[in-house]
């Protein structure tokens, strides 16, 4: 029987940690399976709130959106402990460790560019800007897994109306703290430091953009874009910018980090679409955290709701 090596094995298809843990009898692959959920054993206390968030305290007053859907939530356990936060770690189960003392207050977040109200806010400023909505969202990560989670915030659109873009502002552009003191994977040059990303106008005003500072009912955990982070539904997971620290209107498009790094296979949009592989996989699959079968990729990631934005656009050329 040939095993594969752990090097020979896409990122797409690491299984889940609470995969490993809840099904013992897997067939081919599964030694290299929990190989990888073995790299985080060494996290396996940090399972519950309390102890993988700074801001635990319980968010009051939660009203329940009607864009959630009905989907079954992915597990806390496996959001929190398995991470796309390159800031910290290229590895998916370390950041939660990493992130562990990251000190997300104080906090100021500047938004600048074409506005008429150019300011630098304290974070619990802009969370009290409006009621926090409930918002139980699915994802789709470029590398083929899946999540399902509940969401605290509220439509990014209110902070954008509160700056008063210009006429000629058509693309918000979200910048993440650099301080590779307390964010270890800013000193490996993985990426070009500090994270951007972007958004064009209609898309920031959309009113499936979330603007995020919690989840699970409590605050953000540190490894999961603590204190202030956008949620962009119907997109691949890495355009939500994580641990936000400015906010910049443009004329010009921006240019993302992934785009900048390798852009050929991460273009500006990155809609979520089963028809547009990635060049080194298929994006037609993906695999729910904590399920072992895998499940067609809905266009979209299925919220329709956004298809009339991307009217007459090629989605091909545009990725």
């Amino acid at each position: 029987m040939l095993i594969k090596k752990p090097a020979d094995i896409p990122s797409s298809e690491i299984t889940s940690k609470s995969v490993y843990l809840n099904r013992r009898r897997f067939i081919a692959g599964a030694a290299v399976a929990g190989a990888a959920a073995a790299t985080a054993f060494a996290f396996r206390e940090l399972g519950s709130p309390s102890l993988v968030t700074q801001a635990n305290a319980k968010i009051d007053g939660l009203q329940k959106s009607p864009f959630s859907t009905t989907e079954t939530q992915t597990p806390f356990k496996d959001v929190s402990n398995y991470n796309n936060f390159y800031e910290f770690s290229t590895d998916k189960y370390e950041p939660a460790g990493l992130a562990k003392n990251f000190k997300t207050r104080p906090w100021a977040v500047t938004i600048d560019g074409l506005v008429k109200k150019k300011q630098e806010l304290d974070v619990d400023a802009i969370i009290k800007m409006a009621a926090p909505e409930e918002r139980i969202y699915r994802h789709r990560c470029v590398e083929g897994w899946s999540i399902v989670v509940p969401w605290v915030g509220f439509s990014l659109s209110e902070l954008v109306k509160r700056a008063e873009p210009l006429s000629k502002a058509k693309f918000v552009e979200f910048t993440t703290l650099y301080d590779p003191k307390q964010m270890p994977g800013q000193r490996v040059p993985v990426l070009k430091w500090p994270y951007v990303e972007g958004l064009r106008m209609d898309e920031a005003m959309h009113p499936l953009a979330l603007l995020c500072f919690g989840m699970y009912g409590e605050g953000l955990p540190n490894q999961d874009g603590a204190p202030l982070r956008i949620v962009i539904p119907w997109k691949y997971g890495f355009k939500s910018a994580k641990s936000i620290v400015r906010i910049r209107f443009t004329e010009e498009q921006p240019m993302n980090s992934w785009q900048l790094a390798t852009p050929n296979e991460y273009g500006f949009y990155s809609n979520v679409n089963p028809k547009v592989d990635h060049p080194r996989w298929s994006q037609a699959k993906e695999r729910r955290l904590g399920e072992f079968l895998k499940r067609p990729t809905l266009m979209f990631n299925g919220y329709d709701q956004v298809a009339s934005l991307y009217s007459g656009m090629d989605l091909k050329k545009n990725f």
